[in-house]
């Protein structure tokens, strides 16, 4: 298992205050041969359905010297996280957790951009100074 990210408990606080469950710290996948571990699982209850939401969350800081580096790893641990999901737990929505600066530059380039959409990858932007979820983009 991987050390946690750097503001793992930042996000992982800011989902609570936004009225999710922490379910797994983390949320563990045996696919056979290797484990992973997604950095959290949450459930959160509509209550208007009364049907239940559940995540999980890969959360990265992108503090690294080469972002776009980061972003190779972030999108191949995303990929198979959630070809792993499919079969382990097909409800689950995935999310990749970035910080609300490296979204605000890096992830608004059109390339970035392209490679986040054509990969349906699903945004979780969380703001370090107010310690909360600034945005989800699905």
């Amino acid at each position: 298992m991987s050390a946690r990210d750097k503001f793992h408990y930042l996000v992982r606080n800011a989902l609570e205050n936004e009225g999710w469950t922490i379910t797994h710290d983390p949320y563990h996948i045996d696919v056979g041969f290797v484990d992973f571990y997604i950095d959290l699982g949450a459930e959160r209850l509509i209550a208007a359905t009364r049907e239940g939401e559940i995540i999980a969350v890969k959360i990265k800081t992108f503090l690294a010297s080469s972002t776009i580096s980061e972003f190779h790893t972030a999108i191949g641990q995303f990929i198979n996280y959630r070809i792993a999901l499919e079969t382990d737990d097909p409800a689950r929505k995935l999310y990749l957790a970035v910080p609300l600066d490296t979204y605000k530059g890096f992830f608004k380039n059109p390339f970035i951009q392209t490679v986040v959409n054509r990969n349906q990858v699903l945004l979780l932007v969380y703001d370090i100074e107010k310690q909360e979820v600034a945005q989800w983009i699905n």
